[in-house]
């Protein structure tokens, strides 16, 4: 028995050795927040940002592959609740980012095109407004960052109803509609985002997780 749980513990220690510095939760048994030999941000990470200056703290949730934000991120304000979901390639952000109140009520949708970093110039298709499901590249100057992309949306939380719209093409706002507001509707009961939902009912009942610190510095 007692050479089964050397064992376990030798194999334990092993898998902790890869990462120079990590975070330990479920009583221990799995890791986050972890950092590689090399000194690069890996796997699952929750980011905690105090208030600064007037603006408000928040924690982040997702994963990084090589030091780079990837794939769906969620932001929840100090007190837990869910106040955006962010999608990130290379380590910009990409596709629909939306944005809620603390009711869970979308109040703002944002749409990106990331760039890749390792690129001076990249290539992207754009949409033919002419011809509809045409497209043609463009070559764009690589800045490190992404760029607007697509229709932009900002809601009325109570109503649901879109208030204001802006539709960029790679970083350049279209027409002057900046400032376009939709025709007044009736307001109706708008159901939360299902990822809202979700969110909600898993957290339900449940306590913040408590981090232990697995520096092996």
């Amino acid at each position: 028995m007692k050479s089964i749980l050397a064992i376990l513990l030798l194999i334990s220690a092993s898998a902790f050795s890869q990462w120079k510095d990590y975070r330990l939760i479920n009583d221990g048994k799995d890791t986050i927040n972890r950092i590689d030999q090399n000194g690069i941000k890996q796997g699952e990470w929750v980011v905690h940002m105090e208030s600064l200056r007037g603006e408000p703290g928040f924690e982040e949730e997702g994963v990084f592959v090589n030091n780079r934000k990837e794939g769906e991120w969620r932001v929840f304000n100090l007190m837990g609740d869910l106040i955006g979901i962010e999608h990130y390639k290379w380590g910009n952000k990409d596709g629909v980012a939306q944005y809620f109140d603390i009711n869970g009520a979308l109040r703002m949708e944002q749409s990106w095109k990331a760039l890749n970093p390792d690129k001076a110039y990249d290539t992207i298709l754009v949409e033919d407004v002419d011809k509809l499901d045409s497209y043609h590249e463009v070559i764009v100057k690589n800045d490190g960052a992404s760029l607007k992309h697509g229709t932009w949306r900002y809601y009325d939380p109570a109503s649901g109803t879109v208030i204001r719209s802006e539709t960029y093409t790679l970083g350049k706002l279209e027409g002057d509609n900046s400032a376009a507001v939709a025709e007044p509707q009736e307001k109706k009961a708008v159901p939360k985002p299902k990822e809202v939902l979700e969110f909600e009912k898993k957290a339900k009942g449940k306590k913040k997780i408590r981090y232990q610190d697995g520096s092996t510095n």
